[in-house]
């Protein structure tokens, strides 16, 4: 959803010249719009009601600023990372080995037919 709205408020930004909003929270207007919000809203078929439209409007652009702020920090010599911390496996490497002889595996078995186990018949068929 983040980067739908960076693509939406950067095509938006396209469009009409938007000014660069003060770094105190207080004194920013929404950039994002009340019918801006409606009208995505109507688009996704979901029914808001205006006091919802207009707490959107709000939240939406805090998360546009975040993201804006975040790409001004992000710089070439940065590597995308999907994680903080480098992950590694953990698990021991996959070393196929021979398979147990069929007379130790069936010792303890209930009952063996064949070579196999023996289970009771659930399904009534033959």
């Amino acid at each position: 959803m983040v980067c739908a709205l960076q693509r939406f408020h950067s095509r938006r930004a396209g469009i009409r010249a938007i000014e660069r909003r003060p770094e105190t929270r207080l004194a920013a207007m929404s950039t994002i719009s009340r019918d801006e919000v409606a009208r995505v809203a109507a688009l996704a078929r979901i029914d808001l009601r205006p006091d919802e439209v207009a707490r959107l409007a709000g939240e939406l652009d805090v998360i546009v600023e975040s993201v804006a702020r975040v790409s001004e920090v992000a710089t070439a010599d940065v590597p995308a990372t999907s994680h903080p911390l480098p992950l590694t496996n953990v698990f021991r490497d996959d070393v196929p080995e021979p398979a147990l002889p069929i007379q130790d595996v069936l010792a303890g078995a209930p009952q063996q037919e064949n070579g196999r186990f023996a289970v009771p018949q659930i399904l009534g068929e033959e």
